[in-house]
């Protein structure tokens, strides 16, 4: 698995090219203008950060470049309604088809099924995504500081506030958090899985957590299967996590993040 981050970065620069030919990047900008209203995707998280409750971001993903298919019975609709009736704070959904086997209209098909903002996991190397973001109907996108420059990470950031998107801003080490922390987010997540290695370990969200400025919300994401998973965060101090593949893999995935989180 060494390196595939840059192939999936390779690959999605040639899908944007393509669409691009197909929409261009100020017609997208025009229909994002007229776009319904978004969630409030760090509202909600914020709103149960403060009362207490964890703030679950639950993902609906078929499968992973490390692990292959993940769930055959993929419904991403009847998943999402399961998520929200388990407790759900936001949805998280997979939309890149060549390494995860996501699609834009699962993202456009949960998010219609509940009242739950969702966030488009996708990895965005072009500004044209952002507005195309918006237009599927995503409440908030993904910014992976691996995979992009500081000035573009700023730029994009910058890009979807302007466009009413919030954006969780992903980092996996000291570095790029102080790259990500100049950026006064609201929302960074700690990805728990090295996107070079495909390593986990839930050391990466706690030896980060204790650097993180009071007023921004942590998300651990990745390598959370357990109560004492759950636990081993908490006690850290981080009561937002984004979780896919354990609840992907249960019958019900709503009544395994009840079994998980509360």
């Amino acid at each position: 698995m060494s390196d595939i981050l840059d192939t999936i970065l390779a690959h999605k620069r040639t899908e944007v090219v393509a669409r691009k030919a197909k929409h261009s990047h100020s017609e997208l900008l025009s229909a994002s203008r007229t776009a319904p209203p978004v969630r409030g995707f760090v509202n909600a998280l914020q709103q149960s950060f403060e009362s207490g409750s964890p703030g679950v971001i639950a993902e609906i993903k078929k499968a992973s470049p490390s692990k292959g298919l993940i769930r055959a019975n993929f419904d991403p609709p009847a998943i999402a309604r399961s998520y929200e009736a388990g407790g759900a704070t936001c949805l998280s959904v997979l939309t890149d088809e060549r390494f995860f086997q996501g699609a834009d209209a699962y993202l456009q098909s949960a998010r219609a099924a509940v009242s739950l903002p969702a966030i488009r996991k996708e990895f965005i190397v072009d500004r044209y995504q952002i507005a195309e973001s918006r237009c599927l109907g995503a409440d908030c996108i993904l910014l992976i500081a691996s995979a992009l420059g500081r000035s573009e990470l700023d730029e994009f950031h910058h890009e979807a506030t302007e466009l009413g998107l919030d954006a969780l801003i992903e980092v996996h080490d000291e570095t790029e958090l102080a790259i990500a922390l100049d950026l006064s987010p609201r929302l960074i997540g700690v990805n728990n899985r090295n996107l070079k290695t495909f390593e986990v370990s839930l050391q990466n969200t706690v030896r980060l957590k204790a650097l993180l400025p009071p007023g921004i919300l942590m998300v651990a994401e990745s390598g959370i299967h357990t109560r004492d998973d759950v636990q081993c965060l908490q006690n850290c101090g981080v009561n937002t996590y984004l979780v896919g593949e354990a609840f992907m893999r249960a019958d019900d995935p709503g009544e395994k993040l009840r079994e998980l989180f509360f």
